[in-house]
């Protein structure tokens, strides 16, 4: 899930709300300018590296690079299993990592989620291509596009056309960001949303999908999630450490989570979605894991294992392909399967090298993606090491009066339901992105500021009686400017009244396409009949009403779209104008 890619303020970017708990699949590179560790990558096709290059990777990493806390890596093959650990249990310890050491797993969790569903098929329990509605209570709403519902294998191979996550995911606790997030609430947003394309026709990564997906299993058992895994799994396997909750023995395993900048933070609960991300597990258990898909440990789980990779589909990545849960990585000659995950303050991989039989499970209590490509190193050489991530230049700080701090204090909308909060404690700034946690910027100009933790500033507008009007969030190449949110009410007037025209079907059909407004934002537009539709990533698809036949507009909010053509009337791009901001979007599809 939840692969991962969440954290700090302004994180890659700050329009993906929570883009952690997804994976990041990395293509092996043609070259590498860094000297690697092991010399093993210069080897044949598929050779082992020793444990002692895998340790020199590990404190390369987390005493040189500064790239994590504590990771233990695990191994197996024929020989058995073995370990490599370094690091500590906490940054503010001494207390060192070690093969019992407590993880949270994070999207590694869907492995486990596909997993019932395969060993529920091969008991005769379900069939992969039941409709979801089969199990759930009667009367539910849920969404459905040209009479084709969605089916319990759609949402184990994210082919179900749900969004990542709810758009009315809105925690009240962004730290630990799905621990409110009700069964209410996930009902409530299938009942009210459409799906932008036929179920079981595209993938497209779904936490929201798979968390989906342990729920229905779990109605279908009559149990919960966590006993259904317990009964169904853990216990088959001899995994003791594997849960979702902890008891007083796993309580003192349980390492502490970090965020980028190394500090701790808390642990996530997802009891809603816990399908997608809520297990914690250790090395020592996940190795039984993988031993058993690999054939290694004899378990009445492998025909439901071999169910898993009976077939493969293609995804958005022509390098991957996605079998019942896990993921297809080839390139360069090389062909793993892998899952990883990612949380507010863990990292983890896991996957196995069918040809080679050899499992690697690598857990990080650390949340960045700086580990992925040291499991996938080890099952083969010709996926190469990342190299040293580039030093960030940091600007020198400079000291701004508290009076002047407390001007820019408040909520600045980027866009609905998305907001920069922004807090002040003594002469320290802070901000904090809708669903993401808060992270601290400094001064480089008396109303400019920066992150040390990403690549992302911004810079305040001139006071309005005391007070920032609005701020300018400068990241990834853009500059989108986001209004005081009590400012911008006060300011909005009635609707104008907006005549409306009627724009053919084969001139929308010209504009219909994914326009990226930011890295992972990507504003669709489509066509139904004669009415047109915008839907952004993670929202609900609103109606689009013609001015004429290039600028359109939203009822349902104040904004408007105006399309750019090439000679032949086809978009290229697009403007949204929202919010005082003129936001351009080139076409990528």
């Amino acid at each position: 899930m939840i692969n991962h890619v969440n954290k700090l303020v302004l994180k890659v970017s700050i329009l993906a709300l929570l883009g952690t708990l997804t994976p990041v699949h990395a293509t092996p590179t043609k070259d590498s300018k860094q000297k690697q560790l092991t010399s093993a990558s210069k080897s044949t096709a598929g050779a082992a590296i020793s444990d002692a290059q895998v340790k020199q990777i590990l404190e390369q990493r987390i005493d040189l690079w500064q790239r994590g806390v504590g990771v233990v890596v695990g191994i197996i093959d024929a020989r058995g299993s073995r370990f490599i650990s370094h690091g500590k249990f906490d940054q503010a310890s001494d207390v060192l990592v070690d093969p019992n050491s407590v993880f949270e797993i994070g999207s590694v969790t869907k492995v486990f989620t596909s997993l019932l569903l395969a060993d529920m098929a091969q008991r005769g329990e379900v069939a992969l291509t039941d409709p979801i509605s089969n199990y759930l209570p009667s009367g539910i709403k849920l969404p459905m596009r040209d009479g084709k519902p969605i089916r319990l294998i759609d949402l184990a191979n994210h082919t179900s056309g749900l969004p990542r996550l709810p758009s009315n995911l809105a925690p009240a606790d962004p730290t630990n960001p799905y621990a409110d997030y009700s069964l209410e609430q996930l009902l409530n947003f299938l009942s009210t949303y459409e799906l932008p394309r036929n179920s079981g026709e595209k993938y497209e990564y779904s936490n929201l999908g798979v968390g989906i997906l342990g729920q229905v299993l779990a109605m279908r058992a009559g149990s919960d999630f966590e006993t259904l895994i317990k009964t169904r799994i853990t216990e088959t396997l001899g995994m003791k450490s594997t849960t979702v909750t902890l008891d007083k023995d796993l309580q003192s395993r349980m390492t502490v989570g970090h965020n980028e900048s190394l500090k701790a933070v808390p642990n996530w609960d997802l009891p809603t979605l816990a399908g997608a991300g809520a297990l914690r597990s250790d090395a020592k258990d996940m190795l039984k894991f993988v031993g058993a898909h690999l054939g290694l440990l004899k378990s009445s789980l492998k025909p439901a294992m071999n169910t898993m990779l009976a077939q493969f589909t293609p995804t958005e990545n022509p390098n991957v392909t996605i079998g019942l849960g896990w993921h297809k990585l080839t390139a360069r000659g090389a062909s793993i399967i892998e899952h990883n995950g990612g949380t507010g303050g863990f990292r983890s991989f896991v996957g196995f090298n069918p040809a080679s039989k050899v499992g690697v499970v690598v857990l990080s209590n650390t949340g960045n993606e700086g580990m992925d490509d040291i499991g996938r190193h080890i099952l083969d050489v010709r996926f190469e090491l990342i190299e040293q991530p580039k030093a960030r230049t940091k600007n020198i700080k400079i000291s701004i009066d508290p009076n002047t701090l407390e001007s820019f204090v408040g909520q600045y909308e980027l866009m609905p339901s998305f907001v920069l909060t922004v807090s002040r404690e003594g002469d320290k700034l802070f901000v904090q992105a809708t669903g993401q946690g808060r992270g601290e910027v400094h001064a480089k100009g008396a109303r400019d500021f920066f992150s040390n933790d990403v690549d992302a500033s911004v810079s305040f507008d001139p006071d309005v009686n005391g007070k920032a009007p609005s701020l300018v969030l400068h990241q990834a190449g853009r500059d989108m400017k986001a209004m005081r949110v009590e400012e911008k009410a006060a300011t909005i007037a009635e609707p104008e009244s907006k005549s409306e025209t009627l724009v053919s079907a084969d001139i929308l059909d010209q504009y219909v396409g994914n326009y990226a407004l930011a890295p992972n934002f990507i504003l669709s537009l489509t066509r139904d009949g004669e009415k047109f539709y915008a839907q952004a990533t993670n929202q609900p698809k609103f109606e689009l009403f013609a001015k004429d036949a290039k600028n359109f507009y939203l009822k349902v909010v104040d904004a408007q779209i105006k399309i750019d053509t090439d000679a032949s009337g086809h978009g290229i791009s697009l403007t949204l104008f929202q919010g005082g901001a003129a936001m351009p979007a080139k076409r990528i599809n």
